[in-house]
């Protein structure tokens, strides 16, 4: 069964509260129609501005300015709602940046505990059935090794989640000692304190005969983490125009409630697909 097969069926056992911040855009109304119709998740509106609520979030924890305007703005006020307990994921970015949904998450809901570092994973889900965590495509654009770090242990745990399973490759364009330069320094520091395979090429991190011409690895990864930005939003736009993958995401890692980012280009079947997703990890 897919993982996505597999997601559908935990969002219909756990009929999670999901709150969409952006509810009256087109493709959003229409996944809730459907979510909705196929009994997916219970769909939570945003709550209406309250002095209680602005109480109730200062005894959560908020800080008092952040409390006073969180219910000003659908994304802020569901972010709160997350932090209230009045719904367990937030799916938003369909019309807006990036940018503004981690803020409204670090501001409002904060990091988990033990993550200096959130980021963001796609589950690529390829025509030949493969499916993979590729991380991270959207948050951070040039990680140093201590974020590198906090990005390829976050996907690791994200793998496991979703996969059952997670074999990491710390990319880069040398594999092992080929090639010399900053990033690929960089990329073995991270190899070294978390035991993942790299600085490895991405053609011997997913084919065996080319890991074994190279000499590491064992060319099975299922969780890819790219050394920058530009390197991970390359990669996962041309797999999807070229190869015909279905990129599902990008879902934020190191925030301590679930949110879901969704790509501006998202269908209304992505997403569907990212809002169960997201609450199978819940």
């Amino acid at each position: 069964m897919s993982v996505l097969s597999q997601a559908f069926k935990a969002a219909k056992e756990k009929q999670a509260r999901v709150i969409f911040p952006e509810a009256d855009e087109p493709r959003v109304a229409a996944a809730i129609a459907q979510l909705k119709a196929e009994g997916l998740c219970h769909v939570v509106p945003i709550p209406e501005p309250s002095e209680a609520r602005s109480a109730a979030l200062l005894d959560a924890g908020v800080r008092p300015l952040v409390a006073k305007r969180a219910q000003a703005k659908p994304l802020t006020a569901a972010a709160a709602a997350l932090v209230l307990g009045e719904a367990d994921v937030m799916v938003a970015g369909a019309v807006t940046p990036t940018r503004r949904v981690i803020e409204a998450a670090a501001l409002v809901i904060g990091k988990a505990q033990g993550v200096a570092t959130p980021s963001s994973f796609f589950l690529m889900a390829f025509p030949d059935g493969r499916e993979m965590i590729w991380s991270d495509c959207a948050v951070n654009t040039y990680p140093d090794a201590a974020a590198l770090e906090a990005i390829a242990r976050a996907s690791e745990a994200s793998a496991l989640s979703l996969l059952g399973q997670a074999r990491v490759a710390l990319l880069s364009f040398s594999t092992g000692a080929s090639g010399m330069g900053a990033s690929v320094d960089m990329v073995a520091e991270v190899a070294a304190a978390t035991g993942f395979t790299g600085p490895i090429q991405a053609d011997a991190a997913l084919n065996a005969a080319i890991a074994t011409k190279k000499g590491l690895g064992e060319g099975d990864a299922n969780t890819l983490i790219f050394p920058s930005l530009d390197a991970g939003n390359i990669a996962y736009k041309l797999a999807q125009e070229l190869a015909g993958a279905q990129a599902l995401g990008p879902f934020l890692q190191g925030f301590s409630k679930p949110v879901c980012d969704l790509s501006r280009g998202a269908s209304v079947d992505d997403i569907v697909a990212s809002t169960v997703l997201t609450i199978a990890q819940a």
